[in-house]
């Protein structure tokens, strides 16, 4: 019995999360990034040479 009560209580307490952390994070410190796409979409041109590769093949 007992170890079934502590179990659910280790349960319940899990089923919050700890936020504290979350709260004492400070944004200011973070650096500013620029993000770069660099998987680009294949041009039309690439798309009609695939498109002949398979049709050959």
């Amino acid at each position: 019995m007992i170890v079934i009560l502590k179990f659910f209580l280790l349960v319940k307490m899990s089923d919050k999360p700890d936020l504290s952390e979350v709260e004492k994070f400070d944004r200011s410190k973070l650096k500013k990034t620029n993000t770069e796409e660099k998987n680009t979409l294949p041009s039309q041109e690439t798309i009609q040479q695939e498109k002949q590769c398979v049709q050959t093949s």
